[in-house]
């Protein structure tokens, strides 16, 4: 209870600013909580149906794949869509590669929206603080000039004291804030460096299919094998 009390009395000592404080720290938290949980999810679908894809995709499986890509919501699973969609219409590996870059593009708002939110909080917490206990000495020199000589000394230092506790928890929102912006900046940047390997990963497929289609029937260029089927085993003499 004690502790309870101290607290009770930090927040109250520290004046009108510490409420937008709070204010900030609770829509921050919220917000924190809701990315964290999103990404979270996001990692794990990707993750979940990659597993399923790429064995597919190595065997060159792209029909199979792209049943299954098709039926997904995950953003690894919109990205493929495209490209295996553009895989049955065209040729050039660089126009596959240009299709998904552009649905990634689409994606990452998605995937980076409200983050940024936090460390603008962060600042105002911090600016907050300063601004309210600014004021607080304001009003305490201003009460000190009107006070005794002898309890001015007194008066000053308590006020003080109070004052700085606006900029301690305007301190105390912000850090947590700042730290949780970068756990969530490098979870998106995890996730956008995970769809663009398996981007690559499923060019490389289409490539290595078409030089070994080419091998085998003899083609003059394998881009012409892009967006083809599946490469027909050679027949028994």
């Amino acid at each position: 209870m004690d502790f309870f009390y101290t607290i009770v009395k930090f927040f109250g000592d520290g004046g009108f600013f510490m409420y937008p404080i709070l204010l900030i720290l609770a829509v921050g938290t919220a917000i924190a909580v809701e990315r964290y949980v999103t990404l979270s999810l996001v990692t794990n679908k990707n993750k979940k149906v990659w597993e399923k894809l790429e064995p597919l995709l190595m065997k060159g499986e792209f029909e199979a794949a792209r049943a299954i890509a098709s039926k997904d919501d995950s953003t690894i699973a919109q990205i493929l869509t495209m490209g295996l969609a553009r895989q049955g219409a065209v040729r050039r590996r660089d126009d596959i590669e240009l299709a998904m870059q552009q649905s990634l593009i689409e994606v990452l708002p998605e995937l980076e929206k409200r983050t940024a939110y936090l460390s603008t909080f962060a600042n105002m917490a911090t600016l907050a603080g300063l601004l309210g206990t600014i004021i607080g000495l304001i009003e305490a020199f201003t009460a000190v000039s009107n006070a005794e000589l002898a309890d001015k000394a007194e008066l000053l230092s308590a006020s003080i004291s109070i004052g700085m506790n606006c900029t301690a928890f305007g301190l105390m929102v912000a850090i947590p804030l700042v730290l949780v912006h970068s756990l969530l900046q490098s979870k998106t940047t995890g996730i956008v460096t995970g769809i663009e390997m398996a981007s690559v990963k499923f060019l490389n497929a289409l490539t290595d299919r078409a030089m070994h289609a080419k091998t085998i029937l003899g083609a003059g260029s394998a881009e012409e094998f892009v967006s083809r089927g599946p490469t027909p085993a050679p027949q028994p003499a």
